[in-house]
């Protein structure tokens, strides 16, 4: 089975680790002493030097954070822990990553902020907890947006991409790495340019375009070994190999690990891409019928990826083994393997390749003999295929290389035809010009004035059409930024009145009025601070609703608060009363989820379900509600939410188990 892999960090799916491999047995002496050298460099880069290298660096850095004062540089030397332990151990490297986020977070360093977020997604992702890889690398595209990191974008893009491809969404893939490739070759990165060529050959080999894929992976060692990039190009060769390895080419693909894997020794890569490397020995010796030397290789490899961890490893080599056995007709030992391997798929939600585990499944269980299990088996492969064949036949995705490709093209033809079109122009002018002269100068100067007029009138009523154009737009702004004014004096006048209060009710009830004009508030000043008039991007408005209720009840230490939601507008008539609600909820959780300073979390998430429905849930980790104790304060809020949930023609339904979960279904007359 193929894999993608998230170069150089994170590995790919199912039974073929993407990276080079290594050399098989030959009789001939030369083959052999080759062998033997790149054994021995294998054992050299995996055990006591580099480990012992490793861990007096990490002695030293660990000594320098200690005593390091500076902010910038105890981030700096974070950093530098964290890729140091991730040659070797996910766990620590995930504790120094994180660590790394906590403090930029505290200092508010927009520079760090969005490398440790890509740096602990891409831990996550070795680790195939997906969730958390996601939610991390989309922090880190919007910090690196926010500075206009473009290199952070494209490879954040990559590393979201791999995610999509072990999800089988091949079609979101393939469009994150062209995007990808498109930031790179604005800043004529030609290391980001080889990667996203090398990622776009894999895409392409899942939907089966193999000699397309090779096209990109030839691609890819041309601008490698024009640029020396000497890391880029092993990864170059790996991609030939899995590309001929489609094409059942195995001793080219053979021949292309075999360089991979040379080159990997001099560039002194991690253990981690070398077991990469000998599973992909493996697959191409168990294409080429070498079954028993696939078996060792196979085995040794999973033997050291049990050693380090590497739990991506493990059950792609697992998978692997399950399928040499049952070419070798070692049935017991194949159904051990596959099923751990099936297994494992099931439960980490990665339906990259299942369908042929399924398969294999089903054969084992037939060469046993138990034949209610086999096809059990190939029922569950038979859905697992036609739920994914979508992929394979979707038009949308077989024109998105297209399209990239040909936007050079255009470009270049729309260039041309607009040389060739002034060339035609110039031409009729100038025929023009002397058919005027031989007939009438004075009809000439007649026409040339006619037609300075109507140009002058046409720019006079373009000027005037642009200039009522931004008076509108300014007026809209100035009303919406007059109408947050209002609301902001408003709030404060209802805090002066609140702080002559005494009664404790009536000054809850004060605040909770202040907290409900704030949120209207806020969504005017997104309107006059953004582009579009017209809409709201709701989850920055939930971010800054949510600081602005945790001011006021002073519970930024006490209270985190998610927001666990993509990018969404909606427009001003939607987004009014879903943040009043959304203020409601916040309110109460803070007034009763949290008693006696306790801390807590509570999770936002607003999604366009349909064209013309909206799911909102709150949910915190409080004391919840318990039966038979009236609910606490006056009830307006309760009763406020009930009525504009009634305007959206909404639905809301409330549970309390371990907190309380409020779930809102709104159904709008048209598309948010």
């Amino acid at each position: 089975m193929k894999t993608n892999k998230l170069k150089p960090i994170v590995l790919a799916s199912a039974t073929s680790l993407r990276c080079a491999k290594k050399f098989t047995f030959s009789f001939e002496p030369f083959f052999i002493l080759k062998y033997f050298k790149t054994l021995l460099c294998f054992v050299l880069l995996c055990h006591t030097p580099l480990v012992f290298s490793q861990t007096k660096k990490m002695d030293s850095l660990s000594e320098a954070l200690q005593k390091e004062t500076d902010k910038n540089l105890k981030l700096a030397i974070i950093d530098e822990l964290a890729n140091t332990a991730f040659q070797t151990d996910f766990e620590t490297a995930l504790d120094y990553a994180k660590q790394g986020v906590l403090l930029s977070e505290k200092n508010q360093n927009k520079e760090w902020q969005p490398k440790f977020y890509e740096m602990t997604g891409r831990i996550h992702a070795n680790l195939l907890e997906l969730d958390s890889a996601t939610t991390y690398f989309n922090k880190a595209v919007n910090g690196y947006k926010a500075i206009n990191n473009k290199k952070g974008q494209a490879t954040t893009y990559f590393k979201i991409a791999w995610v999509h491809k072990r999800r089988g969404n091949i079609e979101q893939a393939l469009k994150l790495d062209l995007e990808a490739l498109k930031l790179m070759e604005v800043i004529q990165d030609n290391t980001g340019i080889a990667g996203a060529y090398s990622r776009i050959s894999e895409d392409l080999n899942k939907q089966g375009r193999h000699n397309e894929a090779l096209e990109y992976a030839l691609k890819t060692i041309e601008i490698s070994k024009k640029n020396k990039l000497n890391t880029e190009l092993v990864y170059a060769y790996t991609s030939a190999g899995d590309t001929h390895m489609y094409l059942g080419s195995y001793q080219k693909a053979y021949n292309y690990f075999n360089d991979a894997l040379l080159l990997a020794y001099q560039q002194n890569v991690s253990t981690y891409d070398l077991i990469n490397f000998r599973n992909n020995k493996a697959n191409a010796l168990k294409r080429m019928g070498k079954h028993q030397e696939a078996k060792i290789e196979y085995e040794t490899a999973l033997a050291k990826a049990k050693e380090i961890e590497y739990e991506n490893a493990i059950y792609v080599i697992t998978a692997n083994l399950g399928e040499i056995n049952l070419l070798l007709g070692n049935y017991n030992d194949a159904l051990k393997y596959q099923l751990l391997t099936v297994n494992m798929q099931e439960s980490n939600g990665d339906v990259s390749n299942l369908t042929e585990n399924y398969e294999h499944v089903s054969t084992i269980y037939e060469k046993l003999g138990n034949y209610p299990k086999a096809l059990e088996y190939q029922k569950k492969a038979r859905v697992m295929r036609d739920s994914t064949a979508a992929i394979e036949s979707d038009k949308v995705m077989s024109n998105l290389l297209t399209k990239y490709e040909t936007e050079k093209k255009e470009e270049t033809i729309k260039a041309q035809e607009a040389k060739i079109s002034q060339q035609q122009k110039n031409q009729i002018l100038y025929i023009t010009i002397a058919a005027l002269l031989t007939f009438s100068l004075i009809g000439m100067f007649s026409s040339m004035r006619n037609i300075r007029k109507k140009r002058k009138k046409l720019q006079v009523l373009n000027l005037e059409l642009e200039t009522k154009n931004k008076q509108n737009e300014l007026l809209l702004k100035e009303i919406h930024h007059r109408v947050k004014n209002n609301l902001e004096l408003v709030k404060s006048l209802i805090s002066l009145q609140s702080a002559q209060l005494e009664d404790s009710a009536t000054k809850d009830a004060m605040i909770a009025s202040q907290n409900r004009v704030q949120s209207m508030g806020i969504i005017h000043q997104k309107l006059y601070q953004g582009e579009n008039l017209g809409s709201i991007e709701m989850k920055d408005y939930f971010i800054n609703l949510s600081e602005g209720i945790l001011d006021t009840f002073n519970s930024e230490d006490q209270i985190k608060i998610e927001c666990a939601m993509e990018q969404l507008e909606l427009d001003v008539d939607t987004a009014v009363p879903i943040g009043l609600i959304v203020n409601e909820l916040l309110t109460n959780a803070l007034k009763y989820a949290f008693p006696e300073n306790q801390k807590g979390n509570i999770r936002i998430s607003l999604l366009k379900d349909k064209p013309d429905t909206l799911t909102l849930k709150v949910v915190d980790n409080g004391i919840g509600k318990t039966q038979g104790i009236a609910p606490r304060g006056t009830g307006f809020g309760s009763q406020l939410i009930k009525l504009l949930t009634k305007q959206l023609n909404g639905e809301m339904k409330e549970e309390s188990h371990n907190g309380t979960s409020v779930l809102f279904h709104f159904k709008l007359k048209s598309a948010a």
